[in-house]
């Protein structure tokens, strides 16, 4: 896979790109990430990629010039289509789901944005999907195209280095959240790790786990088992700790 990000500001993203698991990753050759830096592809002296909005009001909007050089420049390279992703608080509202879909393209092109916003002839003629990773403002569109990096990455194949690891992390492929761990040592004053997980018997490990993300997504998220993949079993044994729970509450 070869991601884009689009930015003003490249000197905060290579710091994050270069380390941990994403950084591994690029040495290794399993994923590429280019960083551009948009004030390349301004045609002025002065390199301006912002300017008054039309109306009047406060702020700087980004121009759509330099940004649209810079999108058509990277598919004059890239033989096969690209996912051209503006980062903006009016976007959809990423999510697991969205990055499973995303790691399966070969081609990302993110676009962040500083200032008011973008001009409005990106959105409507450039982008083609404009993606939000909250409902809450930041100064600008780097930190969550690298979370958005990060959280495509670690879904391609190999990079997590153990099978299956990524789908066991909460919001994995099952859309539950991650059972507890614990690790050395065993007491911790007077805290101790629960018997099953010393016993060696993976089986009961295995089960506790499952219950153990059930329950704690029944209790802070409950909304996710509307659309968790659960067995018959797992269905049952929700209803009935509901059904306990109804009981205690009378």
């Amino acid at each position: 896979m070869h991601i884009h990000l689009l930015t003003l500001f490249p000197e905060v993203c290579h710091p994050y790109l270069d380390a941990s698991i994403v950084g591994r990753a690029q040495k290794s050759g399993i994923i590429r990430v280019s960083v551009h830096d948009i004030r390349h592809y301004t045609s002025d002296r002065n390199r301006v990629t912002d300017d008054a909005p039309y109306g009047g009001g406060g702020g700087m909007v980004m121009k759509p010039e330099p940004v649209f050089a810079a999108v058509e420049s990277i598919l004059d390279t890239e033989r096969h289509g690209s996912e051209i992703i503006l980062l903006t608080p009016q976007g959809r509202l990423f999510s697991q789901d969205l990055a499973y879909k995303l790691a399966k393209l070969d081609h990302i092109i993110l676009i962040a944005g500083r200032y008011e916003g973008f001009d409005e002839r990106i959105r409507d003629h450039l982008a083609t999907d404009e993606v939000s990773v909250g409902d809450y403002v930041v100064t600008g569109g780097e930190l969550p195209a690298l979370l958005i990096v990060d959280a495509v990455a670690r879904l391609i194949p190999g990079i997590l280095g153990a099978v299956g690891a990524a789908e066991q992390d909460s919001h994995g492929e099952r859309g539950l959240l991650e059972h507890p761990h614990y690790t050395r040592p065993v007491n911790y004053r007077g805290w101790t790790v629960p018997d099953v997980l010393l016993s060696g018997n993976h089986e009961k490990v295995a089960k506790w786990r499952k219950k153990q993300s059930l329950l704690r997504t029944w209790k802070r998220r409950p909304e996710l088992l509307l659309e968790a993949q659960l067995s018959e079993y797992e269905k049952e044994w929700l209803t009935g700790l509901a059904e306990e729970s109804v009981v205690k509450c009378k």
